[in-house]
């Protein structure tokens, strides 16, 4: 089994999205900054230099890290600097933690095609993985347990149209 990193925005509403591509384990939580520990309030006032993260546990067998960096960037805005949606601050926008060179090349290579196709720079950092805090149980399969709350998120904030 494989892990991976992925900043998106929310971490609510990209998490249901990959268990359906094949991913073993979708994890919420919070990777990049310096506090330990952090809490959903402190990541959310931009207080610890964390962004919401997904950690993805996968068989690379089922599901290759290329074709989760295709799925990542099918269902996030690359080029907002300023977070994803109506979320808005550092913890909502957008990084590909990597925690191999292989899986560096691979998300730069994913990064210049969409530069390329689109004129534009995307607003996506590259970083070395460094950390992950799984985030408070309530956040796990959100959209499992709140499914009305999970919808109304999905439609107020721009992911889904009604």
């Amino acid at each position: 089994m494989n892990e991976a990193y992925f900043a998106g925005g929310c971490f609510w509403c990209v998490t249901p999205i990959y268990k359906m591509y094949g991913v073993d384990e979708v994890i919420c939580g919070y990777a990049g900054g310096d506090e330990v520990n952090p809490t959903y309030e402190q990541v959310k006032h931009q207080e610890t230099g964390h962004r919401e993260t997904i950690k993805l546990v996968y068989n690379p067998e089922k599901v290759s890290y290329e074709r989760l960096l295709d799925i990542y960037f099918a269902n996030v805005d690359p080029f907002d600097a300023e977070g994803q949606f109506i979320d808005k601050g550092f913890s909502y926008t957008l990084a590909i933690f990597y925690k191999t060179e292989e899986e560096k090349e691979i998300a730069q290579k994913k990064i210049a095609e969409i530069e390329k196709s689109s004129g534009k720079e995307a607003q996506v950092a590259l970083l070395p993985y460094k950390n992950f805090y799984e985030a408070e149980e309530y956040h796990q399969d959100y959209y499992l347990k709140n499914p009305e709350a999970f919808e109304k998120e999905l439609i107020e904030s721009g992911r889904k149209k009604q």
